[in-house]
C-alpha cells in the first residue's frame, strides 16, 4: 500500500472523499503577483523610485530587468506549483516600446504581450493601478489630493485600468480582478479626517460611473490601516472601503497585511461573506508590521483556508498574493508562497469541518478541540505529494533542485 492509499484511508475513515477534494483543489486559481519578480520595479521609461509607504528590502542576484525576463521567471514558478492559476500585473507593468506614457494614458494595447502570454499559459489575468511611485504621488496623497487636477490625473489612470481589466477579461474568457489601492494619508495626527475621505468618496464615484462589462471586469478597493509616512492617518480605512464596497455593489479587498498585528483576517471573513456576495483577499504575511514577508503556511494561513472551505466559499473569495522579499532568490519565494496557500486550502479540504461544526453546536467542546490538535498531524503530507505528482510538479523540497539549476543558468548570468 502507498503512502497516499494509507493517508487516503484514514480521511475516508471521517467521510472525506480524497478524490474529490483533489479534483476540486484542482479548479481554484491562485492570483500570483508579478511584482515579487522585479522587486515592484515595473517597465516604465520614465520609472520613478519605489514609494508610497512600500519598501523591498535585500539585493539577491537575479532581478528581472525586462518584461521577457519576469515573464520567464514567472514561467519557471508556475512549472513548480500545481493547478492553473492566475498572474497579477500593477500598471507599471505596461510595455510602451520605449515612449513615455502617462499612466492616465495607458491602453489595452499596452498590455497586448502580457496577455498573448497568457493565452500561450493558459492562465488569467489580474490588474491593479498604480497609485505610488510617481512625482503626482510624492506627497502620499491621490485620489484624495486637495488639488483638483492632481485627482483627475488618478481618477483618469483608475478609468483607464478598469478597460484594461475588462480587455484582459474578454481576451482570456476570465473575469479579471481590477483592484484599487491607494497610499493615502497623513504621517502625524490629522486636524480633519472627514474632508479627505469625502473627496475619496467623490473621486471613487467618479471612476465607477464610467460603464465596465462586469462580465469581464469586477472592481475591487483595499483598505489599509497605516504605512511608511502615514502612521497616523489613512485616508481609505477599513471603515471607509467595507462602506463603500457595500453601499456600490463592489468587492472589498482584504490584505493580511494591512491590520492591527492582533488582528486577524481570518475572522473577518464570515461575517463579510454573510453581507457580499464576493469578497478577494491579498495574502501576505506581516512581520510586526505590513512588512510583506513570503507567506509561510502559518495558524492564520490555516485558519484563512479554513474559514473558505467550511463555509463553502471557495466560488464568492478571490485569493490573490502580495509578498515581495529580494533577499532570498525570487522564484523560491513565488513557490514557496503559492505552494504554502494551496497546502493551506488542501488542508481545510482534508478537515471534518461539518462534523466539527456539529460538535460545537452541542457544545462538545471536548471532543472538538481534540479532533483539531489530533488533525494537525494526520497524513496530508502524503496526500500533497500524490496531487503535487499528479499534476507534474516536484514533490517535498524537490522542486529546489529547479530552481537551483535556473538561478546557475539564468538568474546568475544577470548583472
Amino acid at each position: 500500500m502507498t503512502q497516499y492509499e494509507a493517508a487516503k484511508k484514514q480521511y475516508e475513515k471521517w467521510g472525506i472523499n480524497v478524490e474529490e477534494v483533489l479534483e476540486k483543489l484542482e479548479k481554484v486559481a491562485i492570483s500570483v503577483h508579478c511584482w515579487q519578480g522585479d522587486d515592484v520595479g515595473g517597465f516604465e521609461v520614465n520609472q520613478s523610485e519605489l514609494s508610497g509607504g512600500i519598501d523591498v528590502t535585500g539585493n539577491y542576484q537575479g532581478k528581472a530587468r525586462t518584461p521577457d525576463e519576469l515573464r520567464s521567471d514567472l514561467e519557471k514558478a508556475l512549472s513548480l506549483i500545481p493547478g492553473k492559476h492566475k498572474v497579477n500585473l500593477h500598471a507599471i507593468y505596461a510595455e510602451t516600446n520605449g515612449e513615455v506614457v502617462e499612466r492616465d494614458q495607458l491602453e489595452p494595447k499596452h498590455f497586448e504581450k502580457w496577455v498573448e502570454w497568457a493565452k500561450k499559459n493558459g492562465l488569467g489575468l489580474d490588474f491593479n493601478p498604480t497609485l505610488f511611485s510617481h512625482e503626482k504621488a510624492a506627497d502620499g496623497l491621490t485620489l484624495s489630493h486637495p488639488d483638483a487636477d492632481i485627482r483627475q490625473y488618478w481618477i483618469d489612470h483608475c478609468i483607464a485600468s478598469r478597460k484594461i481589466g475588462a480587455y484582459f477579461g474578454k481576451e482570456l474568457n476570465n473575469p479579471c480582478l481590477t483592484n484599487i489601492w491607494i497610499p493615502d494619508g497623513y504621517k502625524d495626527v490629522p486636524s480633519d479626517r472627514l474632508t479627505p475621505r469625502k473627496r475619496l468618496k467623490d473621486s471613487l464615484d467618479e471612476i465607477f460611473s464610467v460603464d465596465v462589462d462586469e462580465n469581464y471586469n469586477i472592481d475591487a478597493v483595499e483598505s489599509k490601516l497605516f504605512g511608511i509616512g502615514s502612521e497616523a492617518y489613512v485616508v481609505g480605512s477599513h471603515e471607509f472601503y467595507l462602506s463603500y464596497a457595500l453601499q456600490n455593489n463592489k468587492l472589498c479587498l482584504l490584505d493580511t497585511g494591512h491590520y492591527h498585528p492582533t488582528e486577524m483576517v481570518s475572522n473577518k471573513i464570515s461575517s463579510m461573506l454573510l453581507f457580499s456576495e464576493k469578497l478577494a483577499l491579498h495574502v501576505s504575511r506581516p512581520v510586526r508590521w505590513d512588512s510583506d514577508h513570503v507567506v509561510t503556511l502559518d495558524d492564520e494561513l490555516r485558519e484563512i483556508a479554513l474559514e473558505i472551505v467550511r463555509n463553502d466559499a471557495l466560488d464568492r473569495v478571490m485569493i490573490g498574493l502580495d509578498f515581495f522579499d529580494a533577499s532570498i532568490n525570487r522564484i523560491a519565494a513565488w513557490t514557496i508562497g503559492t505552494r504554502n496557500m494551496i497546502k493551506a486550502l488542501l488542508y481545510a479540504m482534508l478537515t471534518p469541518n461539518e462534523y466539527l461544526k456539529q460538535l460545537q453546536e452541542e457544545g462538545n467542546f471536548t471532543e472538538r478541540l481534540a479532533l483539531i490538535e489530533e488533525f494537525k498531524t494526520y497524513p496530508f503530507g502524503a496526500i500533497w505529494n500524490y496531487y503535487c505528482e499528479k499534476l507534474g510538479v516536484p514533490t517535498q523540497e524537490n522542486w529546489l533542485e529547479d530552481v537551483k539549476q535556473y538561478e546557475e543558468d539564468v538568474l546568475s548570468k544577470r548583472s
